[in-house]
């Protein structure tokens, strides 16, 4: 199953840090965006407590909070993104914030943007403890909403227990077509991207970035 492109004009991302966007959707969202959808994209820190400076270094954690900020604005214009949001919200400290705020914060956005489609990371099966305090705080938000004005909110995961818990995935997007834009929005991350766990210091062939990045998966969260 694909995503209906005609029908999600308005999309609102919400993940944690600089590198989420190109990491998990930039194929989906440059998709999206090429076929006339405006895209917003609220993140809520600029990873400023990352533990990658570059391969060699080049930040350091002085400098890192604004090296990752450009990294952040060059990747969405990688993508195509047209909206960029900064939340100010504190890096590896996402469940400790106040959920009021971050809460009031996210319904805000939902309000003034009345998106049809919302992307996030699925609580409890995304891994870091960011990204799941992110997805559930965009849950939250959502369900405040009338019933009516709720936007489908889709979901990454890829916990190992993932597909065990919640079953296969909703939308498998080919993002086959934009792996050029999603190739250098990941890139523009320059302080990320060569880490050993993501990209690694060596060029991947094209057959490798075609598996590793040629499709996205998302999981469509069901309010209660």
């Amino acid at each position: 199953m694909d995503t209906n492109q005609a029908e999600n004009k308005r999309v609102l991302v919400v993940f944690p840090h600089p590198d989420d966007e190109a990491f998990a959707a930039a194929g989906t969202l440059a998709k999206y965006i090429d076929s006339g959808a405006g895209v917003t994209y609220a993140c809520l820190t600029l990873g400023e407590m990352g533990r990658n400076m570059g391969i060699p270094p080049f930040a350091n954690r002085v400098t890192l909070p604004e090296i990752r900020k450009e990294e952040l604005i060059a990747s969405c214009r990688a993508i195509g993104i047209q909206d960029l949001r900064m939340l100010g919200f504190h890096d590896k400290m996402i469940e400790f914030e106040d959920p009021q705020l971050l809460d009031n914060t996210l319904l805000a956005l939902l309000e003034e943007l009345t998106p049809s489609l919302v992307i996030t990371f699925y609580p409890g099966y995304s891994v870091h403890p960011d990204h799941d305090a992110t997805g559930a705080a965009v849950i939250r938000a959502v369900g405040r909403l009338p019933a009516a004005q709720r936007p489908t909110v889709h979901c990454i995961a890829f916990s190992s227990n993932h597909e065990q818990m919640i079953g296969p995935a909703d939308v498998n997007v080919d993002v086959t077509a934009f792996l050029a834009k999603k190739m250098a929005s990941i890139q523009a991350h320059r302080s990320q991207y060569q880490a050993a766990e993501l990209v690694g210091s060596r060029e991947l062939t094209a057959e490798e970035i075609q598996i590793r990045f040629g499709r996205e998966s998302f999981w469509t969260y069901r309010m209660e």
